[in-house]
């Protein structure tokens, strides 16, 4: 059995393979709440709209080229009219006139946003940072690889094309995953094999051979 997959039995006697040792489920890996019910299509009306929101905005703005400004001014300006309509059609039906949410203008939303995102920029931030300074030359080769991808995917296509590809994968790929969850891991866990295979030959016929720096012994 190859390495990081982990074998268990569940209640009916049957092996199960799951990556990285992990003993929660896919639902639960994902928060276990409204963006994992939105993620594994849960709520399939829910998950079906903003996916066909989604791809409404990237239609309007990359397909259609719609203009970001003319877009919002136009939502703003059907928004006030549907207001208007409303607030002044509400009497005639015995209606209370809408009213804006609080949670929309809250402060405490706001501030929250704003902690969440600070707090993950940093995490990120110092997740590059030991990267960079080299620490774990796999890890380094990992991301430059990847950012070296990522410029040529994005000098192919838009950035609203980018966003939106990344929004769709992230619909798509965990529902599968927790569908076909047994092969999906196996399948990683035998690619990940082979990668590490490659790196150890890289490592030993190319990497080991770039001449160094002399090691200073530590002094006890």
């Amino acid at each position: 059995m190859p390495p990081h997959v982990e074998s268990s039995s569940s209640d009916d006697d049957e092996l199960t393979t799951r990556l990285f040792h992990r003993r929660r489920s896919v639902h639960k890996l994902f928060g276990g709440r409204k963006v994992a019910d939105v993620l594994l299509w849960r709520n399939k009306n829910l998950s079906a709209g903003i996916l066909a929101g989604a791809t409404l905005v990237w239609f309007l703005f990359d397909v259609v080229e719609y203009n970001v400004v003319t877009f919002l001014c136009h939502i703003a300006l059907i928004g006030m009219l549907l207001l208007f309509i409303w607030s002044n059609a509400a009497p005639l039906f015995d209606r209370h006139p809408p009213q804006i949410p609080e949670v929309i203008v809250s402060e405490q939303a706001f501030r929250e946003i704003a902690q969440t995102t600070h707090y993950k920029l940093a995490h990120f931030a110092s997740i590059l940072y030991d990267i960079a300074c080299g620490k774990d030359l796999k890890k380094f080769l990992v991301v430059i690889g990847c950012l070296w991808i990522l410029a040529i995917v994005g000098d192919t296509c838009s950035f609203t094309t980018l966003l939106y590809v990344g929004f769709l994968c992230a619909l798509t790929l965990p529902p599968l995953h927790e569908r076909y969850e047994t092969e999906v891991d196996l399948l990683v866990a035998k690619s990940g094999e082979d990668l590490k295979k490659f790196y150890k030959k890289v490592d030993s016929n190319v990497l080991n051979k770039i001449p160094r720096g002399p090691v200073k012994k530590k002094l006890h």
